[in-house]
């Protein structure tokens, strides 16, 4: 519980550097993303938050779930499956410590989000009819610059999502 509230107070912290933060898929629209052809929605980043995380290893990032009024309506209801038009944004930035903080805390105690990670955006788009192959999700990742990944680097993205099947294929789970 310590962890999750930590890391609600790092999101919310950096709201003020994240907002400072100009990157061109922030305005949406852009260039579609090979194989399921979506395209950042506009208005994204005032999407409700589902929850944050920290990945260590190889991604050390800290990032920010967030998803549209059907895909919060859903996670409120627990509603599975997702109902289509249900989109969920992730956005990750790296992970760095902050001097600042720590001065305050008397200690390294703190980290907040960094510069955006190469794969800043990823989105999962439900319509069960159009995505009927990758269990109705339709995925997409986007660069800092708003640029789609390759269509290889989508195809690993279903793979990736088949063990959690009985939650929809959704990984993120509400933190209300």
């Amino acid at each position: 519980m310590k962890r999750v509230a930590f890391l609600l107070f790092v999101v919310a912290a950096s709201a003020p550097v994240v907002v400072h933060m100009a990157h061109a898929s922030a305005q949406g629209g852009g260039e579609a993303a090979p194989i399921f052809g979506i395209k950042i929605p506009a208005g994204y980043r005032d999407w409700r938050l589902i929850s944050v995380a920290h990945e260590e290893g190889g991604l050390n990032d800290i990032r920010a779930i967030l998803g549209n009024n059907t895909a919060i309506g859903a996670y409120r209801e627990e509603k599975l499956p997702f109902p289509d038009g249900t989109i969920i944004a992730r956005i990750a930035w790296s992970y760095v410590p902050s001097e600042e903080n720590d001065k305050v805390f008397g200690r390294q105690q703190s980290f907040v989000p960094g510069p955006a990670t190469d794969w800043y955006l990823q989105l999962m788009v439900k319509n069960s009819k159009k995505y009927a192959a990758t269990g109705g999700w339709g995925f997409a990742q986007f660069n800092k610059d708003g640029k789609p990944a390759d269509e290889a680097k989508l195809k690993s993205c279903f793979p990736c999502h088949v063990p959690v099947k009985a939650r929809d294929f959704v990984f993120t789970r509400y933190a209300p």
